[in-house]
C-alpha cells in the first residue's frame, strides 16, 4: 500500500505541473464581462482574473477562482481616477466609490504636511487617496503661523495644538494677510522651502489654486511656485486667476510662466474658468502643447460651482466676472434662491454657509468635453454631513456615461472611460510611477476595476438631494477587494492606500 500510494502521489503531482495556465486557481475572477481598455484598445468578452492586489490574467478561456462573478453584460474598466476631489471624508468616499472611483485625489488645493490630509479616512479608506502639496496651507501657515493641513476642511494646528475652528474669523479674527498681502521676499524664501518640503514628502504635484489668492499673490509668487514645480518636473494644478467672464488673462499668464520655466501644468475645470471662451483656452492648451509644453487640462459636467459665502470669489465683483445675479445662486440647504436683501442678510450672518452659483452654460460644458485629451473630474466639495448640502458632482463620472455616451452619443465608450482613466494616469505616472500601473487594464496592472452596466448606468443626484448614489455600477475593485457588492458598499472593506511620489508611494 505504501509503494502504490507513493506512485500515485507522483502521478498525481505530474498531472497537476502538467494542467494548463488557465486551471490556475485566482483570488477573484470576473467572468464574461466586455473588457475595455483604454491604453491597449481592447474591447472584447473576457475572463480577468487578480491574484493579491494585481491583475493577473485577462483570457477568452475560463478562468478558476476562489470568488467568480458573472458580470455578463457589464463593461468591465479600469478603476475611474478623480484628479480633483475635496472629500476625504467617509461619507464623501462612500459616494464616490458608488460612482465608480478608485482613486480620490487632492490636486487642486491639495494639503500640507501632505501626510495629514486624509486623516480621517487613513484606517479605513475604501478607495485610494492622495494630494498635492497645498500652496494654499502653505501659505496660511507662512503668513498667519497657523497650520491647516486642508484648506477645505476644518482641522488647525496652532503651536502644536491641534483645534476645530467653525470660520477663520472666529478663532483668529481678520485675515486679510492670507488673501490681500503680498509676501515679503523672506516670506517667499518660507513658502518655496515647505513647498520643497512637502514635495519630498511625496507630494503629487503643487495645487495652486490661484483664483482664491488673487489679491495678494504678485507675478513673483507664482513664478516661484512654478520654478519650484519646475525644478521637480512636479505637476501645478491650478485654478487660474478668474477675470470677467471669458477674459483669457489668468490663462495666459500661466501659459507665459510655463514656457518661461518649463513646469509643468494641469488647468482646472477649464469651462468653468473659461466660460463663454471656452474654445478660446482649448485653443491656447492646444498650442502650448504643439510647442511641446506639458500642459493638460480637465473638466467635470455640471453646470454650477459651490462655494461659502465668504469665499473670495464673491468679495469681487462677482456678478460681472460670473455674469449672473442673485437669483442665479441657491441656498444649498434649503434651495431657495437669493435676492439682493437676502444675499446681504445672509453673507452677515452665515459667512461660512454653502450657495451653489449656476453661470456655466451647458454648451460650453458639451464643447470642453469632446475636447481630445481632456479629462473628466468631480470637485466634489467635502461631504460631512448629509445635512450640510452643496452642489452634486457626486455622480460625476455616472453622469458622462449616461446622458453624453449613452444618450447622447457625445462621446464613443472608449473614449469616454479614456478621459476617467487612462489619461489621468498619465498625468501623473511621470511624477509618482505607481500610476505607471493604474488607469489600465493589463497583467501586472494594479486590480483598481469598475464593472457598470453601459445601459443603466445613471448619476441620481440632483441640487436638491446631491448625495443620492450613482446607480447601474454593481462592482468596484480596489486593490484586488471588492468593496462595492451588488451596487452597495462591501461591510468592512478597507483596501485603499495613500499615494505618495516614491517609495513612500510604491
Amino acid at each position: 500500500m505504501h509503494g502504490f500510494g507513493g506512485i500515485l502521489a507522483i502521478v498525481m503531482l505530474l498531472g497537476a505541473s502538467a494542467l494548463p495556465a488557465s486551471a490556475e486557481t485566482y483570488d477573484l475572477v470576473l467572468r464574461g464581462g466586455r473588457v475595455l481598455d483604454p491604453e491597449s484598445g481592447t474591447d472584447a468578452v473576457l475572463n480577468l482574473g487578480i491574484r493579491g492586489d494585481r491583475i493577473a490574467a485577462i483570457r477568452a478561456e475560463p478562468l478558476s477562482g476562489r470568488e467568480e462573478i458573472d458580470v455578463t453584460g457589464h463593461v468591465v474598466a479600469p478603476g475611474f481616477i478623480d484628479l480633483h476631489s475635496h472629500s476625504p471624508t467617509p461619507m464623501g468616499q462612500a459616494l464616490q466609490v458608488r460612482d465608480g472611483v478608485t482613486t480620490q485625489l487632492e490636486l487642486e488645493a491639495g494639503a500640507f504636511p501632505v501626510e495629514r490630509y486624509g486623516s480621517e479616512i487613513q484606517d479605513a479608506a475604501l478607495e485610494n487617496f492622495g494630494a498635492s502639496v497645498g500652496y494654499g496651507s502653505v501659505r496660511v501657515e507662512v503668513m498667519m503661523g497657523v497650520r491647516r493641513p486642508h484648506l477645505l476642511t476644518p482641522t488647525v494646528e496652532l503651536m502644536g495644538l491641534r483645534g476645530y475652528w467653525t470660520t477663520f474669523r472666529s478663532l483668529f479674527g481678520e485675515v486679510r494677510d492670507v488673501f490681500e498681502k503680498p509676501a515679503s521676499e523672506a516670506q517667499l524664501a518660507r513658502m518655496r522651502g515647505l513647498l520643497e518640503e512637502g514635495l519630498d514628502a511625496g507630494g503629487l504635484g503643487i495645487g495652486l489654486p490661484l483664483d482664491y489668492f488673487s489679491e495678494a499673490a504678485t507675478t513673483a509668487e507664482v513664478r516661484m511656485v512654478f520654478e519650484v514645480a519646475a525644478s521637480r518636473r512636479a505637476p501645478i494644478f491650478m485654478h487660474l486667476r478668474r477675470g470677467v467672464n471669458g477674459d483669457p488673462a489668468g490663462l495666459l499668464e500661466a501659459l507665459s510662466l510655463v514656457r518661461e520655466t518649463g513646469a509643468p501644468l494641469h488647468v482646472c475645470h477649464i469651462q468653468h474658468n473659461a466660460m463663454r471662451n471656452t474654445d478660446r483656452f482649448l485653443a491656447e492648451i492646444r498650442k502650448a502643447r504643439r510647442e511641446g509644453f506639458d500642459v493638460t487640462t480637465e473638466m467635470f459636467p455640471y453646470n454650477a460651482g459651490s462655494a461659502t459665502l465668504s469665499s473670495a470669489v464673491f468679495g469681487r465683483d462677482w456678478q460681472s466676472i460670473f455674469d449672473i445675479s442673485y437669483e442665479d445662486v441657491q441656498w444649498s440647504a434649503t434651495g431657495e434662491r437669493f435676492d439682493r436683501e437676502m444675499w446681504e442678510e445672509y453673507r452677515e450672518k452665515y459667512p461660512e454657509g454653502q450657495v451653489i452659483h449656476h453661470y456655466v452654460k451647458e454648451e460650453w460644458t458639451r464643447r470642453a468635453l469632446v475636447e481630445p485629451g481632456v479629462m473628466v473630474v468631480t470637485d466634489i466639495l467635502p461631504i460631512e454631513s448629509p445635512d450640510i448640502k452643496s452642489a452634486p458632482h457626486g455622480g460625476s463620472f455616472a453622469r458622462v456615461l449616461a446622458r453624453y455616451v449613452r444618450e447622447e452619443a457625445l462621446l464613443d465608450l472608449g473614449t469616454a472611460v479614456a478621459k476617467m482613466t487612462l489619461l489621468p494616469a498619465r498625468r501623473l505616472e511621470g511624477v509618482a510611477p505607481a500610476f505607471a500601473r493604474k488607469g489600465r487594464l493589463r497583467v501586472g496592472a494594479d486590480a483598481d476595476v469598475t464593472v457598470f452596466d453601459p445601459d443603466r448606468v445613471l448619476d441620481r443626484t440632483t441640487y436638491a438631494d446631491p448625495f443620492e448614489p450613482s446607480e447601474g455600477i454593481p462592482y468596484v475593485i480596489v486593490n484586488g477587494v471588492v468593496v462595492v457588492r451588488d451596487g452597495e458598499i462591501a461591510e468592512g472593506a478597507s483596501p485603499g492606500r495613500r499615494l505618495l511620489v516614491g517609495a513612500a508611494g510604491e
